[in-house]
């Protein structure tokens, strides 16, 4: 790109969209569609972080992982399978075929839209409403709109560990591009993408070590449900380091990496070949010239909203990890769906009293929606607790998924759910069944005497309610 070259002729659009991720590329089609002259900026590829790097990519190679894992268990059900080995080169051709199919489709799509101008490059701020555009072709444009959408993203924050720009380590996305399985992944983060690649690794015959500088895995869950999660990922083989703080890094004389950790009895030095850094991500703001625009970002480097996902700055609006909100896919696409309502039909949807269900793809899953035991104490919330372990459940039985436990909150007056985590097989689909009652205002009395059909999952939801005592 040429960075010198001087800014063009001012092009007036509708709209800009800058980053064509799951708010971004859909909020542009539909713009363009609605008669809007739309303008789309990408750096890299169509599709977001969720179809290059994220939830495409990662659950196609935890699909994998989970063949593996059967065929390791093939004798626990009576079948012969013979010597298991995992050829981590078809793994990754399999990932980037599944990959670029996705970003094609997208990519196909905006390609054929009238009105909408794909524009690839680097786009920036030069005025309060203007963007400048430094193409990968070359060259810049500059454009001007009223409406402008920011939907740039985040990416692995790299921690500031001494020694670490000395030695070779990945992320979440390059981790996926080895072709050999290593000898031994330290993983540094104990969130939902350092224990998703650990279990995943760990299946391909990697020998894995998680560090995490807090005292449980994943900090926002209750302790139970964490506990629930560390057992399973101990029981796989995993060795797990709690209140572990990562405080040097270096080469090892084998010409590994030796990785010097301090826990509370003191400091411990690891050594392995591979070194996974998954401690949270960081919002691609630095180079979007934000406070030409007259926003300001907040100290974590993301841009803030309102409710109706509203800057600071008129007309424009941040979609999607970057406004600092639930960094998750579906969120991001309802906040596409929120400003197109807003923009094209003129409603007034906001993100207020929005339900955020996710899944953590480790195997079992851990499905998450509502309120957790701690933020409904922190809002002072009275509640009544339903658990279970997943050995009660008759399909979990059948099938020898037994580990884990479903767990959920209701009001005591009105026996609405306010909460689940169900840590089990298929627990992504379980949560959803009671998010599908949250939303519906279905109160768990109903779920406990509903006839769901025998033997599945859902089943187990009587039994799970018939533990609170009217």
């Amino acid at each position: 790109m040429a960075a010198n070259v001087a800014r063009g002729r001012e092009e007036q659009y509708d709209a800009i969209v800058i980053g064509s991720g799951q708010a971004g590329g859909p909020l542009a089609g539909a713009l363009a569609k609605a008669g809007w002259k739309t303008a789309l900026v990408e750096r890299k590829h169509v599709g977001g972080t969720c179809v290059n790097d994220g939830c495409t990519p990662t659950k196609t190679m935890v699909a994998s992982a989970r063949v593996a894992h059967l065929a390791q268990r093939a004798g626990d059900y009576g079948v012969t399978a013979g010597q298991v080995s995992v050829d981590l080169a078809v793994v990754r051709k399999r990932k980037r075929d599944m990959v670029e199919s996705f970003r094609s489709g997208s990519r196909r799509k905006l390609d054929e839209t009238e009105g909408l101008e794909l524009l690839m490059g680097s786009a920036r701020f030069v005025g309060a409403k203007t963007v400048e555009a430094a193409l990968v072709e070359g060259g810049t444009r500059t454009l001007s709109a009223e409406t402008i959408v920011i939907n740039t993203g985040t990416r692995p924050r790299v921690p500031g560990i001494p020694g670490l720009s000395d030695v070779p380590y990945l992320d979440s996305t390059s981790i996926m591009e080895l072709d050999r399985v290593p000898e031994h992944l330290m993983v540094i983060g104990g969130g939902y993408v350092g224990l998703e690649f650990g279990q995943m690794f760990r299946r391909f015959g990697s020998r894995v070590t998680i560090v995490q500088r807090a005292g449980q895995l994943l900090p926002h869950e209750d302790e139970d449900v964490a506990d629930a999660v560390r057992e399973i990922l101990v029981e796989d083989g995993i060795e797990v380091l709690l209140e572990a703080e990562a405080t040097a890094v270096q080469r090892a004389e084998d010409g590994g990496i030796a990785l010097t950790v301090g826990q509370p009895a003191g400091d411990r030095t690891l050594r392995g070949c591979h070194l996974l850094l998954a401690a949270g991500r960081v919002p691609n703001t630095d180079e979007l010239g934000l406070h030409k625009a007259g926003i300001e970002p907040d100290e974590r480097g993301f841009v803030p909203v309102n409710e109706r996902l509203e800057t600071a700055a008129s007309g424009i609006y941040a979609a999607g990890d970057v406004n600092g909100g639930p960094a998750f896919t579906h969120i991001s696409y309802d906040d596409y769906r929120i400003l197109r309502a807003n923009l094209l039909q003129g409603e007034k949807r906001s993100t207020a009293g929005r339900i955020v269900p996710y899944t953590m793809f480790t195997d079992p899953q851990l499905g998450r929606v509502g309120l957790t035991e701690k933020e409904a104490r922190a809002q002072g919330r009275e509640y009544r607790v339903a658990k279970i372990p997943m050995r009660w459940v008759a399909r979990a039985l059948e099938t020898d998924e037994t580990r884990g436990l479903m767990k959920a909150l209701v009001d005591p007056e009105s026996g609405q759910i306010i909460g689940a985590a169900v840590v089990g097989i298929e627990g992504g689909e379980v949560m959803t069944v009671l998010q599908m009652a949250m939303m519906g205002g279905v109160p768990y009395t109903a779920i406990r005497d509903a006839a769901f059909a025998h033997p599945t999952l859902a089943e187990s939801l009587n039994t799970l309610f018939g533990v609170i005592k009217s």
